[in-house]
């Protein structure tokens, strides 16, 4: 990486800013015939005599008029003309920079993914984030101006200086005398500024860093009550900014009083000197209007000039503060990190890996491994345990070269490990840790990471333009959306049913299918795009009607059914009689649409919806005004949200102080209760609020809801029919076709089993599984338990079947029990493939062909199940 400002442009914009040069030379000698124009108008054509005409210009002749018209249009067409210089170089020069500073993000990304692991316990990021986001976005507009401004801004300077010059040398002196004066007083204002911004900006990362902090351990803050001290270090942090800000602003801005009253004392010197020149006849009222004219026109690029040069002092800082921190000693070479087109060949399983005399140290001095001699197997199970912090925990990233030793080598047959290409590396070796991080995407997305490793050749010709941009600013080309699966690789045929069984089967060797077969009967699809699944779930759905009834298990399923009410399902769905589709229909806010109103309206159910409502709020109120926020009845039965009973308890207050009762009520509060009985399921609620005669009218709305339905609302609901699929609604859901009666034993658990028969009996399970597959994994897998995210990182080095498959304390999440299926199962997976596993427990390594205890940094035993056989050499 480039380790100055102006090396950086010249490696990468070199052709580019030669391009910029040459027209900004072009361009001045039209900016002197433009400030020359106006002296030949005035005194040529305004003030010239009838006897000086027809006056000859450029071969041809004129009268007084034409001659005048003719210099006003040319003056006109220089100033076309020099717009477009100043168009077609500020196109360019935005472009350029912009092109930079892609490359430079792409650059200073690029080194973080080379950065050796232990420098991310010194830079967080909180700090690489804004270095890499917002620090160098003031850099996109100076590569563009880095040479072409101050050439292009000085060279006009330079045209019009030459000008006065030429009307009168005086002047001329008068219009740079104070040049000189800024050029030394200014850099040296300048240079406390920049010392100020430097401080700045190392402070303003300290600020993002602490914020940083603050929401990764937002749980430690809350539970040790330490909100007053973080708020405290926070403002101390934003009052130093706060005063290197002032400091800023107070030098900054007389630099641009001392430049301004320069800029206005020039004038002052043409007034008073050129005005006695012309009144003593030795310079012409146009020349002098001329001069004037130019000096004024010199302003601007003199002002351009002074902040290029603030602005080439401040990309320097932002520029030398951001390097530093992307050039780490330990960093991988580029070359290990480059792809290539040629598959990576696998290990041989007869190969031997070996550790030659390692040791490992940090930068403090402390060390963890001490001369480190041992050799196994690739295809070989081997456990290394010990003591927590006696070496065995950096023995398992030494293997896959997230860290390097401080001395000596590490062997995967004879090739050695540090020069190794990660294309070979990272196709050929599983690693998993104790805490694995999952992508914010689906669990298939999160899977195929591991075998997304192989950029796509093809080359889509509509992409030619793009490609040709990102080549030039050397940043990656490859199709994102291309077909990046090393199938060849991953010992795959290349189709997508062979991938399908590959991701299945990891989920399955690491225990995790029965979680993601849940998310898939949660999970939702799209019946146009899996017409034939569709068809099978309905079959399902008829199987499933006939096992509930010749199980006797009836009781246990309240079917929708068009003509009944059903009073396992709210009241909201009871009207919708479906599905929402987005948010039109929100079940949560169902009593307050429009149309919903008009239905209530139609039927005449108005009234005893607030009614009831009424009751709803009179229960609740009851029941709850006593009891904690948060109490697990509150939770689980309550409409009422604890901060609302307040607001409920005045509403009914007002029904009874007005006499009225509820006819009294204003608009607001009928709709606050209105919105409570949508909430209602009879059967489980138990308030007895709806008899079979309020039912029937309620079936009556259902029906004039989907009759009157608008035909701009008709795809915003999905109704439940017995012979067709809902999209809208999961597939547990579209199998049920009902709801799980209230108060039965284990109603759920047994309606699940049901499911599960069925489906399993239909040849279904793996095509769940499939949309399981689709589950989001949310933020770092949040929506996860710590089991399945280690199951799932288990399943995404499985899957690309490694050659060996390197744990590092990845069982420690999972209870006794688990914890032996799921290594016995990965094991069997895995087989005849190596397994290299560093373990807490010694029992946990009974399995395991050699077992290598690290103890002080040292290798103190090497085992083979529970007995020792050796002492380990030196």
């Amino acid at each position: 990486m480039k380790q100055t400002l102006f090396g950086y442009i010249f490696a990468y914009s070199k052709r580019q800013q030669i391009i910029l040069i040459v027209l900004t030379f072009a361009a001045f000698p039209f900016i002197y015939f433009q400030a020359e124009l106006p002296k030949r108008i005035v005194n040529g054509a305004i003030q010239g005599r009838p006897a000086d005409f027809p006056k000859e210009f450029y071969g041809y002749e004129f009268e007084h008029l034409p001659y005048l018209f003719v210099l006003c249009g040319l003056f006109l067409l220089l100033v076309l003309i020099n717009g477009g210089f100043k168009y077609v170089l500020n196109v360019m020069k935005g472009r350029l920079g912009e092109r930079m500073l892609r490359r430079l993000r792409y650059i200073l990304y690029e080194r973080i993914l080379r950065f050796p692991l232990p420098h991310f316990r010194r830079v967080s990021q909180g700090e690489l984030i804004p270095m890499v986001t917002q620090e160098v976005e003031p850099l996109g507009g100076f590569f563009g101006d880095a040479l072409a401004l101050p050439l292009y801004q000085g060279g006009i300077l330079v045209t019009l200086l030459v000008f006065i010059l030429m009307q009168d040398p005086w002047l001329g002196l008068a219009a740079v005398a104070l040049f000189p004066i800024q050029g030394v007083l200014v850099p040296r204002l300048q240079k406390k500024v920049n010392q100020l911004a430097k401080q700045r900006v190392q402070n303003i990362r300290i600020l993002s860093d602490q914020l940083g902090e603050s929401i990764s351990g937002i749980s430690e803050i809350h539970t040790n009550d330490s909100s007053q001290y973080q708020l405290s270090r926070f403002s101390h942090r934003l009052g130093i900014i706060y005063e290197i800000r002032y400091e800023i602003f107070r030098r900054k801005f007389f630099i641009k009083f001392f430049n301004n009253f320069l800029a206005q004392f020039t004038p002052f010197l043409f007034y008073s000197l050129g005005g006695y020149l012309a009144i003593t006849g030795n310079l012409s009222v146009g020349a002098l209007i001329a001069v004037i004219s130019a000096h004024k026109d010199m302003n601007a690029p003199w002002k351009e000039l002074l902040a290029y040069y603030q602005q080439l002092a401040d990309a320097r800082i932002k520029y030398d503060t951001v390097i530093q921190q992307f050039d780490p000693p330990g960093m991988m070479e580029p070359d290990l990190h480059a792809t290539d087109d040629i598959p990576p060949s696998p290990f041989p399983g007869e190969a031997q890996i070996a550790l030659r005399h390692v040791g490992l140290a940090d930068d403090d001095g402390t060390v963890y491994l001490h001369n480190v001699n041992l050799a196994f197997g690739l295809d070989q199970r081997v456990a290394f345990v010990g003591p927590s912090g006696g070496g065995k925990e950096e023995i398992a990233p030494l293997l896959v070269r997230l860290i390097a030793p401080t001395s000596g080598r590490i062997q995967y047959g004879d090739d050695d490990l540090g020069t190794i290409p990660e294309a070979r590396l990272g196709r050929r070796i599983g690693y998993v840790s104790a805490q694995p991080y999952l992508f914010s995407a689906s669990i298939r997305e999160n899977l195929l990471l591991a075998l997304r490793t192989h950029p796509p050749a093809e080359v889509d010709e509509s992409r030619r333009a793009w490609i040709a941009e990102a080549e030039t600013a050397g940043n990656s080309i490859f199709n994102l959306s291309g077909d990046w699966i090393h199938y060849e690789g991953a010992g795959l045929d290349g189709s997508a049913d062979d991938l399908q069984r590959r991701l299945r089967q990891s989920v399955k060797d690491a225990l995790l299918a029965d979680d993601i077969y849940e998310f898939g009967l949660r999970g939702r699809i799209d019946g146009d795009a899996h017409p034939h699944l569709v068809e099978s779930l309905l079959e399902v759905r008829a199987a499933f009607r006939e096992r509930v009834a010749a199980s006797g298990a009836g009781a246990l399923i309240e079917p929708f059914d068009p003509e009944r009410y059903n009073r396992n399902a709210t009241f909201a769905e009871n009207l919708l009689f479906g599905t929402p589709v987005g948010t039109t229909f929100d079940l949560e806010n169902l009593g307050e649409h429009p149309y919903v109103r008009e239905t209530l309206d139609r039927v005449g159910l108005t009234d005893d919806v607030v009614r009831i409502g009424r009751k709803v709020a009179e229960t609740m109120v009851e029941l709850f005004a006593d009891i904690e926020p948060g109490h697990e009845l509150m939770e689980q039965f309550s409409f009422i949200a604890a901060e609302d009973l307040p607001e409920f308890q005045a509403l009914l207050g007002r029904i009874d102080r007005g006499g009225r009762g509820l006819a009294g009520l204003g608009e607001e509060d009928r709709s606050r209760l209105m919105s409570l009985p949508f909430r209602l399921i009879p059967a489980r609620h138990r308030l007895d609020l709806l008899d079979d005669s309020l039912e029937e009218r309620l079936l009556e709305a259902r029906h004039s809801f989907a009759e009157h339905l608008p035909e701009d609302l008709k795809g915003a609901v999905a109704f439940f029919d017995p012979e067709r699929y809902n999209s809208a609604a999961s597939i547990q859901d579209n199998i049920l076709f009902g709801k799980v009666a209230y108060g039965q034993p284990q109603g759920a658990a047994k309606v699940r089993a049901l499911v599960g028969e069925v489906l399993n009996e239909s040849g279904l399970h793996d095509s769940i599984l499939d949309v399981g597959l689709e589950y989001h994994v949310g933020v770092a897998g949040g929506r996860l338990s710590a089991v399945q995210r280690q199951k799932l990182a288990f399943a995404r080095a499985l899957a690309k079947q490694p050659d060996l498959l390197v744990v590092n304390q990845a069982l420690s999440v999972f209870d006794e029990s688990m914890r032996g299926k799921v290594f016995a199962s990965i094991l069997e997976a895995q087989a005849p493939r190596g397994v290299v596993a560093v373990l807490d427990q010694p029992d946990q390594a009974q399995a395991m062909q050699r077992i290598f205890t690290i103890e002080g940094g040292r290798v103190e035993a090497e085992s083979a199940g529970a007995a020792p056989i050796t002492k380990a050499a030196e």
